[in-house]
């Protein structure tokens, strides 16, 4: 095992063996069934749902068993993306992790400590004879990176606790107690095409940071595909129709990447090329600071006849892509530097005679979530596309009074001899679908230092790691006293 060297009370165990379990999004049977089966090795009670959702139960340490029920939630997809020159297969093969100095890491592709330290965290505690604990419910849910689809499913009828930990949160220093609601929005445009005879063109933008679209929409990162709608308009003066364009992977993902597919007159060619060069030259000097690593590669293709984009349809991608919101949209009025609303197109695709812009929409304010759905759906109507949003879901509002935030506030502070800090965020959890199923229930989110979740160069802290577990062991061992 790469981590044994690291492990520590079996949380790096764990996270291995998990690792080694493809877990994209989507295809949650074989981690859902590992679960069932460490429940049954372990011989704790569980329930699986519909939606693959288990939930393991464990009864209270000695002492502890007249405490409150505690409930550990996290969930166990996690993001695929890969490095362009990894041939990974995330249907079929584990993740080759990695360890340089405090951080772990998998070799070209996404870690998946978001949340799959969750997932490790709750077995190691489960697992365990001697970590002393109230009752525990341990709640690992499905799909929560494509829309909370395992939360919104979730089947919460056997649960008992009115308290709990999520654990998808990736600073240590940070108390969560609330973030924004949100839904998915795909935009679609009808294709229609043209013969043409000349030569192929690729112009790719590549090189770009990426990240959460939540979490680190702040960051002012470079979406590819807006930056390549830019591109393609900065290029109007000159000759060329469109043959296909394409960017990004998931729609909570901030795109890295973009391709658009021209073709022109052989003739036309050298200035088109000599004109990417040049804006390319403008983009970075635009972006030097927060995209250092632009780069716009061009690649030549044959001379023939292709079907391209019509004029109307070309007009509207551009259209498109030019006008779209994106980013930023609001910042909270009562919260400094928390984003209040924000989206983000994450996907563009060509498949059956359309043309697909996929967004995640954030917003802690409902009325305007909806607000921005309406503007989408106005703008892709206007040119003629059709609109539908799915996996809206609520956002979870800060409580005044907090018992467990109280405890785990005073353990931060004995353990580390400082203030933690207790804020809400702009990226959606599933606490507030959770809370809505659950009828005055006491939510906080926490978790380990993890960087570029969503992207290849996702690290989490080795360190980190094994100070939240020692907090959390704490909190509950705290929890129970003060309830008991």
């Amino acid at each position: 095992m790469v981590l044994d060297e690291i492990d520590y009370m079996n949380v790096f165990h764990y996270f291995e063996e998990i690792s080694n379990i493809p877990r994209g999004s989507g295809n949650n049977q074989p981690m859902s069934d590992y679960l069932v089966a460490f429940a049954q090795e372990h011989e704790l009670d569980y329930t699986r749902d519909e939606a693959l959702n288990v939930i393991i139960t464990k009864e209270a340490t000695k002492g502890y068993e007249n405490c409150p029920t505690m409930i550990l939630q996290g969930h166990m997809d996690m993001v695929c993306e890969k490095k362009s020159d990894s041939d990974h297969d995330f249907l079929t093969q584990g993740l080759e992790l990695c360890i340089e100095d405090d951080y772990l890491f998998a070799n070209g592709t996404t870690l998946g400590g978001d949340d799959g330290i969750a997932v490790a965290y709750g077995l190691a505690i489960l697992s365990s004879d001697s970590i002393e604990h109230p009752r525990l419910e341990v709640v690992i849910t499905t799909d929560e990176e494509v829309g909370l689809i395992g939360a919104t499913n979730l089947d919460v009828s056997s649960l008992k606790g009115k308290y709990m930990i999520n654990l998808d949160s990736e600073e240590e220093d940070i108390l969560l107690t609330g973030c924004a609601g949100g839904m998915r929005a795909v935009c679609k445009l009808p294709l229609s095409y043209k013969k043409m005879e000349g030569k192929k063109v690729s112009i790719i933008v590549k090189g770009l940071l990426g990240g959460h679209s939540g979490s680190e929409i702040d960051k002012n990162r470079v979406n590819a595909d807006i930056l390549l709608g830019r591109l393609l308009f900065d290029l109007r003066k000159h000759s060329f129709e469109l043959l296909s364009v394409s960017g990004g992977l998931k729609d909570n993902a901030i795109p890295r990447e973009a391709l658009a597919e021209l073709v022109v007159k052989e003739e036309d060619s050298y200035e088109l090329i000599n004109e990417v060069k040049f804006l390319l030259e403008k983009y970075k000097n635009e972006y030097r600071v927060n995209e250092p690593d632009l780069t716009i590669l061009i690649q030549q293709g044959e001379e023939k006849e292709y079907l391209v984009m019509d004029e109307k349809t070309k007009k509207n991608v551009l259209f498109m892509l030019l006008q779209t919101p994106n980013g930023i949209q609001v910042m909270s009025p009562n919260i400094n530097g928390l984003v209040e609303s924000s989206l983000n197109l994450g996907v563009l695709k060509m498949e059956e005679g359309e043309i697909e812009f996929s967004y995640s929409v954030r917003s802690s304010s409902s009325s305007y979530k909806w607000f921005l759905n309406d503007k989408l759906q106005n703008l892709v109507t206007f040119l003629g596309g059709t609109y539908e949003y799915h996996g809206e879901y609520p956002g979870w509002e800060y409580k005044k009074n907090s018992k467990l935030r109280d405890i785990y506030s005073n353990a931060y502070r004995e353990l580390y001899g400082k203030e933690i800090k207790v804020e809400t965020i702009h990226a959606g959890l599933e606490c507030g679908i959770i809370a809505e199923k659950i009828k005055d229930l006491d939510i906080i989110s926490v978790g380990p230092n993890m960087f570029d979740i969503h992207t290849t160069e996702e690290r989490l802290s080795i360190s980190s790691t094994k100070r939240v577990f020692d907090l959390l062991l704490k909190v509950l061992k705290d929890f129970a006293e003060a309830t008991k």
